[in-house]
C-alpha cells in the first residue's frame, strides 16, 4: 500500500513538473486592456480568455517550441513563439486594430461616390434615371447636388465657381473629350452617355485623386458595368424618336448594342419655340459594349459610341429683327474606349486602357463656313495594391495626345495645334486605425507645347470620432490647358491653375445621409484678352468660396426617397475680357434643390418631383458704367415624372419639366451698337420653350425572367 501511494505521489509530482504555466495581459496600442480576448496554443486545446482586467492564465503539458495565438474581434490576429520547459511564462501582448472596410473611415471631402455599397453609396444609376427634370441625363441629375450651378442655357456641370469646361469626364479611368452632345446657341446640351451603362458614378466637386488631371474644378468618373446578367432585347418608342437594343450573354462574355433615332422636329412643330428653327435637331446614335473574362482574374471591356446630328436656325439682329443670320451645325462624334484589368498577385492589381475621341463640326454662319476637327488619344497604365492591411498604394503613368484644327472658308486660313501631355502619378493611403486615414499623392505632368514639367501635390485625411459621423479634409493643386479657341491663337499660353481646400462632415445612419462642407478655391494664370489689342496673357486670377448642405432620407417614410441640397457661393475672377475681378455670368450665390420619389404599390407606379431654385446671375449692361452690375431674375423650376409598370417587361414613362411654366431668364444679349437714342438694346435669353414634355414606352423581350423596376431612358 505504501508503495502504491508513493508511486501515486511521484506521478503527480512528475505531471506537475511537466506542466508550464502561461500568464499575461492583453492590451491595445493605446494601453487599454482588452477583456474577452481568446488566448490559446496553436494545435492544442490549452488556452483561456482574458478577464475584466485583460489578464489570462492557464497551464499546458505541451513541451518545446510552441506558438501562442491571441484573437479578438476588430483586431489583427496575434502570434508569438514561446518555449515550454516547465518554467512559468509571462507575456504582454499588444493587439493592433484591424481595418474593416465596412467600418473604416472613408475620405469624402468633395466627393459623391456610387460604386461600392460598402463605401456608403450616395448616387446610383437609378437615381439619375428617375430624377424629375433630368430626363435621364447624368449632368441634369447631378445638378441637384450641392456644389453645382444651375446654368439652364448650357446643361453642363458648373462646379463651385468653375465654368462647364473645368469639369472633365472619365469612363473606366479614360478621358472623354466633350462628353456632351451638340446644341444650338443658348440651348442646353445633354450628356452623350446613358446612366445604365455604368455600375457606379463618382462625382468630385473638388480635391480629387492624383490619377485624374487636366480639370480645374471637378472630375466625373464613370465606371462601366463589368458583366450583364441576361440576354434581352429592349425596344423604346419615344415621343421624340425610337431606339432598339440587344444584349447577348455567354458564359464568360457579353455583347450589347443600341441604335437610337432622335427627331425633335415634329415635337417642335407642335410646341411654340423661342428659337426660330430652320431645321430642328435630328440625330442618329449607336453604341456597343463588349465584355470578356480573361483567365480567372482578367477582364477586357470595349465600348464604342458614334453620333451624327445636325440642325440650323435663324438668329435675328437685336436692332432690326428683319435681318437674320442662318446658323447651321453638322456634328459627327466618335468615341472608343478599351479597358483591361487583371489581378497580378494576391494583393496587387493592374489596369490599363486606351481611349480615342474624334469630333468634327461643320459650321455655317451666314455665308461663312467653318470646319473644325478635335481629336484626342489617351493611354494609361496603373498598378494598385496593398503593402499591408493598413496601407494601399496606386502608381501609374499616362499619355494624352490632343490635336485641333479649324479652317475658315478653307482657302482663307486655318488654325491648329498639337499637344502632348505625359504624366505620372503616385498615391498612398494609410489607415492609422478604423477611425483615421491619410491619403497623400503627387502628379507630375510634361507639356510638349510649353516644354515644361509641373508637379502638383494632393493630400486628404478623414477622422471618425463616433460610430457613424466623420470629418474629412482635402487639399490639391490642379492645372488645365486653356480652351481651344485660346491655344489655337497662342500655343505658348501657360496652363491655368487652381488650389482647393475642403473641409466636410458627413453622417450616414439608417439609410439617412447628412453632409456639410466648406471650401475655398484659388485661381491663378487664368487667360485674359485685352479688349483693344486682343492680346492673350496669363494674368488673370480669382477665387471661389462657400458652404453646402446635403440631406437624404429613404427610411423615415416607407417607399419614399428624397434629398435636398443647398449651396452658397461667393466667387470672383478676372478672365477673358473682364477688366477686373467680378462674379462671372454663370455663377449664382444661392442654389437649392429638393428631389422626391414615391412608389405607389397599388398603382404600380413611381412618381417623382424636383424643385430647383437659383438666385439671380450677373450680366453686363453696356448702358451702365459699372461692369457686370446687372442681375437676372431668380430661376425656379418644378418638374414631374411618372413611371407605370403595367407588366413586368413594360414601362410607360412620362415627364414634364417646369410644370408651372415659369418664364426663366438666363441673361441678356445686347446690340453691338446703340440705337438712335444712344441706348444699347437688349434681348432676354429664355428657355427654348416653357416646358419640355416626354412620353416613352419601353419593352423588354427575353427568355429569362425580367423584372423591370424603372425606365432605362
Amino acid at each position: 500500500m505504501k508503495t502504491c501511494l508513493l508511486s501515486f505521489f511521484v506521478l503527480i509530482q512528475t505531471l506537475a513538473l511537466a506542466q508550464t504555466k502561461i500568464s499575461g495581459i492583453v492590451t491595445d496600442e493605446k494601453g487599454e486592456v482588452i477583456p474577452g480576448a481568446n488566448v490559446s496554443i496553436v494545435g492544442a486545446y490549452d488556452g483561456a480568455s482574458t478577464n475584466e482586467e485583460g489578464k489570462f492564465q492557464f497551464t499546458t503539458q505541451e513541451k518545446g517550441a510552441l506558438v501562442l495565438a491571441v484573437s479578438f474581434i476588430g483586431y489583427k490576429p496575434f502570434q508569438q513563439n514561446i518555449t515550454a520547459n516547465g518554467n512559468p511564462i509571462q507575456v504582454t501582448i499588444i493587439l493592433k486594430e484591424s481595418i474593416n472596410e465596412l467600418e473604416a473611415v472613408v475620405i469624402t471631402a468633395g466627393s459623391f461616390n456610387a460604386s461600392d455599397e460598402s463605401r456608403r453609396t450616395v448616387f446610383k444609376a437609378l437615381d439619375i434615371a428617375t430624377t424629375a427634370g433630368a430626363t435621364a441625363d447624368i449632368a441634369g441629375a447631378l445638378n441637384t447636388l450641392p456644389g453645382t450651378q444651375k446654368v439652364g442655357e448650357s446643361g453642363r456641370l458648373f462646379v463651385r465657381g468653375g465654368d462647364g469646361t473645368e469639369t472633365r469626364t472619365f469612363i473606366d479611368g479614360m478621358l472623354v473629350l466633350d462628353a456632351y452632345g451638340a446644341a444650338a446657341p443658348n440651348t442646353p446640351s445633354r450628356g452623350r452617355f446613358l446612366p445604365f451603362m455604368f455600375k457606379g458614378t463618382s462625382f468630385s466637386t473638388g480635391g480629387y485623386s492624383a490619377e485624374y488631371g487636366q480639370a480645374l474644378s471637378s472630375a466625373l468618373v464613370l465606371d462601366s458595368k463589368d458583366t450583364e446578367s441576361i440576354s434581352r432585347t429592349d425596344i423604346g418608342l419615344l415621343s421624340i424618336g425610337a431606339d432598339v437594343a440587344h444584349t447577348q450573354v455567354w458564359n464568360k462574355a457579353s455583347l450589347a448594342g443600341k441604335i437610337q433615332y432622335t427627331n425633335i422636329r415634329p415635337y417642335f412643330g407642335l410646341i411654340n419655340q423661342e428659337i426660330e428653327w430652320d431645321k430642328a435637331p435630328l440625330s442618329y446614335e449607336g453604341s456597343a459594349a463588349f465584355r470578356q473574362q480573361v483567365g480567372k482574374t482578367g477582364l477586357l471591356k470595349v465600348f464604342g459610341n458614334f453620333n451624327q446630328s445636325d440642325f440650323s436656325l435663324f438668329e435675328k439682329d437685336i436692332l432690326d429683327e428683319n435681318q437674320r443670320t442662318r446658323f447651321q451645325l453638322n456634328n459627327g462624334y466618335r468615341y472608343i474606349n478599351t479597358a483591361y484589368k487583371q489581378a497580378i498577385s494576391k494583393n496587387w492589381n493592374m489596369r490599363s486602357g486606351t481611349s480615342f475621341t474624334h469630333i468634327k463640326n461643320d459650321i455655317g454662319i451666314g455665308e461663312i463656313k467653318v470646319d473644325e476637327v478635335d481629336k484626342g488619344i489617351h493611354t494609361k497604365w496603373v498598378a494598385e495594391g496593398s503593402l499591408s492591411d493598413a496601407a494601399e498604394i496606386v502608381l501609374g503613368a499616362e499619355w494624352i495626345n490632343h490635336s485641333y484644327n479649324v479652317k475658315v472658308d478653307t482657302s482663307v486660313y486655318s488654325l491648329q495645334f498639337k499637344e502632348d501631355l505625359l504624366a505620372s502619378f503616385a498615391e498612398s493611403q494609410y489607415y492609422i486605425s478604423n477611425n483615421f486615414v491619410i491619403k497623400t499623392g503627387v502628379r507630375a505632368e510634361y507639356n510638349s507645347l510649353l516644354n515644361k514639367v509641373a508637379v502638383d501635390p494632393r493630400f486628404s485625411l478623414a477622422f471618425k470620432p463616433g460610430k457613424e459621423g466623420q470629418f474629412s479634409f482635402a487639399y490639391g493643386r490642379f492645372r488645365q490647358s486653356p480652351r481651344n479657341e485660346y491655344v489655337r491663337i497662342n500655343s505658348t499660353l501657360q496652363q491655368e491653375l487652381s488650389s482647393h481646400y475642403i473641409l466636410s462632415y458627413q453622417l450616414v445612419e439608417n439609410s439617412r445621409t447628412f453632409r456639410a462642407e466648406v471650401y475655398y478655391k484659388e485661381y491663378e494664370n487664368l487667360v485674359t484678352q485685352n479688349q483693344v489689342t486682343q492680346r492673350l496673357a496669363n494674368d488673370g486670377a480669382g477665387y471661389a468660396k462657400g458652404f453646402e448642405f446635403f440631406w437624404r432620407d429613404n427610411r423615415s417614410i416607407e417607399r419614399l426617397d428624397y434629398w435636398l441640397s443647398y449651396s452658397y457661393l461667393d466667387t470672383k475672377r478676372k478672365q477673358g475680357n473682364f477688366p477686373e475681378q467680378v462674379m462671372p455670368s454663370f455663377a449664382s450665390a444661392h442654389n437649392f434643390s429638393i428631389v422626391g420619389k414615391y412608389y405607389f404599390v397599388v398603382l404600380k407606379s413611381q412618381v417623382g418631383l424636383t424643385y430647383s431654385y437659383t438666385s439671380g446671375r450677373p450680366y453686363h449692361n453696356p448702358n451702365e458704367n459699372k461692369f457686370m452690375n446687372g442681375r437676372t431674375p431668380y430661376y425656379s423650376d418644378l418638374s414631374f415624372n411618372w413611371s407605370y409598370l403595367p407588366k413586368p417587361n413594360i414601362i410607360v414613362h412620362f415627364s414634364c419639366t417646369n410644370v408651372l411654366g415659369r418664364d426663366n431668364i438666363f441673361g441678356y444679349q445686347f446690340s453691338n451698337q446703340p440705337n438712335n437714342e444712344g441706348i444699347y438694346v437688349s434681348r432676354p435669353i429664355r428657355q427654348a420653350a416653357p416646358r419640355f414634355i416626354f412620353l416613352g414606352v419601353f419593352i423588354t423581350l427575353s427568355k429569362d425572367k425580367v423584372n423591370n423596376q424603372l425606365p432605362s431612358l
